[in-house]
């Protein structure tokens, strides 16, 4: 009668890493897919103008939260039901366009209430944040775009496919965390520039109302 085997603990499963080639091809992908004019630089861009880059900051901390929304969504895959849902996918365009005309009324009755002595009223820590959390999480282009660009680098024999994508989008957000903090730091400086001459922060906010009433009509037209 053979002696039964002594118990040992199960052996736990080894973290799945991604490969240092596969994180740093994601990393530079991502780096100029941020770089490229969009919704959320463009936004970076005229709030750290407007507002200096305090806020700016803030933003992108909203802006990478938001990603945080996008990453889960596809590791859980949400944005596949979304990709096949055409009623879900136009109320989220509905629901970001009516957002960014609501920053389009903003900035335009900013503008229009500025007196030649006064500068534009600081928006509290909480509020900027959420504004970039909102900015991100109501456009559902950011869930399709995860969709088909994260899962390219996946790798079949790195482990679960859903921790590789939390992983991706790791990355992702660091990488958008220092490239739209760069800009809204040199957007701040720029912003500086304003705070001597009013009638700046005038055109700069109507400029800021017609992007954000351009980015709307590009949402919901599907550009």
């Amino acid at each position: 009668m053979p002696w039964p085997r002594p118990w040992r603990p199960a052996r736990a499963n080894p973290v799945v890493l991604l490969s240092a080639s596969t994180a740093l091809a994601f990393f530079a992908a991502s780096v100029l897919l941020a770089l490229v004019p969009g919704p959320d630089n463009v936004f970076v861009l005229l709030h750290a103008a407007a507002h200096g880059a305090r806020a700016g900051l803030l933003v992108v901390l909203g802006l990478c939260s938001g990603l945080l929304f996008h990453t889960a969504a596809v590791a859980l895959g949400l944005a596949a039901l979304l990709a096949t849902s055409s009623a879900a996918f136009t109320f989220l365009k509905i629901l970001g366009a009516a957002y960014l005309l609501w920053l389009a009324w903003l900035s335009w009755r900013a503008a229009a209430g500025l007196q030649d002595t006064e500068t534009p009223p600081p928006l509290g820590a909480p509020q900027t944040y959420l504004r970039g959390v909102l900015m991100n999480i109501s456009n559902p282009k950011v869930a399709l775009f995860f969709l088909a660009f994260l899962p390219q680098f996946v790798e079949p024999a790195g482990g679960p496919v859903a921790l590789q994508i939390l992983q991706l989008g790791g990355v992702f957000m660091l990488a958008t965390l220092l490239t739209f903090g760069a800009i809204a730091l040199l957007a701040g400086r720029f912003g500086q520039l304003l705070l001597h001459s009013p009638h700046a922060q005038v055109r700069l906010n109507r400029l800021a109302s017609v992007v954000f009433a351009g980015l709307a009509l590009r949402l919901v037209l599907g550009a």
